[in-house]
């Protein structure tokens, strides 16, 4: 039997900013192979309807949802037609997140307010309307995606602040759904290779500078989120929750 067999699971983020398959794709993908039942939600559609695809061509099962998950009334709509499609969700999976340049003396208020409203607020939201149906169907597990950023420091203050949020959040929330049978994670990535960051790998220096950094020495995959994601989504971590998990080759503890 499929990990997932049974469950519906919603995954935001859902769709690649470019070609190539980013942390979201990639989650909602391995959903659909384990047997969930996706509804991925992504605010371009073109990104989301490949995605979409993917899973169609392998026989699994999607709906997708377009819209911008910072806002709560957009939220309370997408888990809406999540519930239409498939009933209350039995997984939920925090992708959405942004990085902003910026550091303490430059940042600006828009901006800084931005990455919160999109790193932070947008988990809020969808816990919000999902969590009751959650309730009803006697539980579920949520997974949040952190970054090692939160824990070092690294550039961009914004980033590395809202996902420290994020952590707090995860925790905090995992104490308080644990009697409703609800576990909440958080997966913390350290240098993946996808989409989002190969313009900067491009550059020799940088790429070579970053993955020194990796004990492993090497970066990872988005498919080796997924595979963390699947396991935290799953009943075989049904005794783990409030969890902050690094995925990234050591880079945490490197000396």
């Amino acid at each position: 039997m499929a990990m997932l067999e049974g469950k519906v699971a919603i995954v935001t983020g859902a769709g690649s900013i470019r070609e190539g398959v980013g942390n979201g794709k990639a989650v909602a993908v391995r959903f659909a192979r384990e047997g969930a039942r996706v509804f991925a939600i992504d605010r371009d559609p073109d990104a989301v309807a490949e995605t979409a695809r993917m899973i169609r061509d392998e026989g699994g099962e999607v709906v997708t949802g377009v819209g911008d998950v910072s806002s709560k009334a957009e939220c309370d709509r997408l888990v809406s037609e999540a519930n239409f499609a498939f009933g209350p969700p039995t997984i939920l999976h925090n992708n959405v997140g942004i990085g902003v340049p910026g550091e303490v003396t430059d940042i600006d208020e828009e901006t800084w307010k931005r990455a919160f409203a999109v790193n932070v607020d947008s988990m809020l939201y969808m816990c919000q309307a999902a969590v009751p149906g959650m309730t009803e169907a006697g539980g579920g597990s949520i997974i949040n995606i952190s970054t090692i950023a939160s824990q070092r420091s690294f550039p961009g203050l914004a980033y590395g602040t809202t996902k420290g949020a994020v952590n707090s959040f995860t925790t905090n929330l995992a104490g308080r759904l644990a009697r409703n049978n609800i576990r909440v994670n958080a997966i913390l990535p350290g240098y993946i290779d996808t989409p989002l960051v190969a313009p900067v790998w491009e550059n020799e220096q940088v790429r070579e500078a970053n993955l020194r950094q990796v004990p492993m020495r090497r970066f990872g995959t988005a498919w080796e989120i997924a595979s963390v994601a699947a396991f935290l989504a799953s009943d075989e971590a049904s005794y783990v929750t409030g969890v902050l998990m690094p995925v990234d080759g050591g880079l945490l503890v490197r000396l």
